[in-house]
């Protein structure tokens, strides 16, 4: 147990040699921001020898049984580099305080970069369809348990709010009870606020509703999606997309980028950067470098705050 997450501590752990079975880590949990950091340790000194870099990949291949993300979504391209490093796929997995673990790839089995899975045992969920307007009653596009899913909808990519059911699914939040009620739908199904796409019978998250989709010009777009394209770029550590309001879009796409030392980045450099890789509408219009992005213990990013922080004087 160490008293904080520490990136060189962290490696000598997975590395150690001891011959004690019962002391050496056998099951890594961590959150994206915790594998970004320990792929930048890597990258800085653990490749300096071939020998070395073998001795990596065998090591936690052979010695750790499992390697698991969650709390927030983990960029493919850090699924990837995980495991060109260390041979292992990375399983992603969903939950939430409320509901417990709802979601997650399977422990044998492929695992898709990006997606997280299918319901756990014991749970169910819904998509449905995202409305402007309020209504007692809800389009429901696709439903499922550990079992089964049937989808309602055209076609085989389905987006939209999702819900969960189950006897893990807390009761209401304590003394409040307005709070509880808005909360949950009539029949009884729990609103994560979260969005999410359905395809190929697994589930990706998209991001919150609140935070991560941004209505520009008419569009809804995922902040998470511009992000994973970014982190792409050779000089982009870590990054966070947010809407600034605009009056002329509703909202314009900023990103928040932190970048490697020594190097530089200009805006008209990001939006060469994602032009083939994102329609115009997806392309951000503010760039904004920062030393580091604000994190929580849990590797989570407060939008509202990156907003309020750095952008209190946005010009609409």
């Amino acid at each position: 147990m160490h008293p904080a997450f520490n990136p060189t501590e962290v490696w000598n752990e997975l590395l150690s040699r001891r011959e004690d079975h019962s002391e050496r880590v056998s099951i890594f949990m961590g959150v994206p921001t915790m594998y970004i950091n320990l792929l930048n340790e890597y990258d800085q000194t653990l490749t300096k020898t071939e020998r070395m870099v073998e001795y990596v990949k065998a090591t936690c291949s052979q010695k750790v049984r499992l390697m698991v993300s969650g709390s927030a979504p983990l960029p493919s391209q850090v699924f990837d580099w995980w495991h060109m490093v260390t041979g292992h796929s990375i399983l992603e997995r969903y939950g939430m305080t409320e509901i417990g673990m709802a979601l997650s790839n399977p422990l044998y089995g492929e695992r898709k970069p990006g997606f997280v899975g299918t319901p756990m045992p014991g749970v169910r969920v819904r998509v449905v369809k995202q409305s402007e307007v309020h209504s007692s009653k809800e389009e429901v596009l696709v439903e499922g348990d550990s079992v089964k899913t049937r989808n309602f909808s055209v076609g085989s990519s389905v987006s939209g709010l999702l819900q969960v059911k189950g006897e893990g699914v807390f009761k209401q939040y304590w003394n409040k009870p307005e709070v509880t009620a808005s909360e949950f739908t009539n029949d009884g199904w729990f609103k994560t606020g979260d969005i999410v796409e359905y395809i190929d019978n697994s589930y990706r998250i998209l991001g919150r509703l609140s935070v991560d989709i941004i209505k520009t010009g008419g569009y809804k777009v995922s902040a998470l999606q511009i992000e994973y394209v970014l982190l792409n770029h050779p000089d982009i550590v870590d990054v966070a997309v947010v809407g600034l309001p605009d009056i002329t879009w509703g909202q314009k796409i900023a990103a928040v980028v932190q970048i490697k030392e020594k190097a530089t980045l200009e805006l008209r450099q990001v939006q060469h950067f994602v032009k083939e890789k994102l329609p115009v509408y997806m392309m951000p219009s503010v760039l904004r470098v920062v030393d580091k992005i604000p994190r929580n213990a849990l590797g989570k990013v407060n939008k509202k705050d990156i907003v309020i922080q750095l952008f209190q004087r946005t010009t609409v």
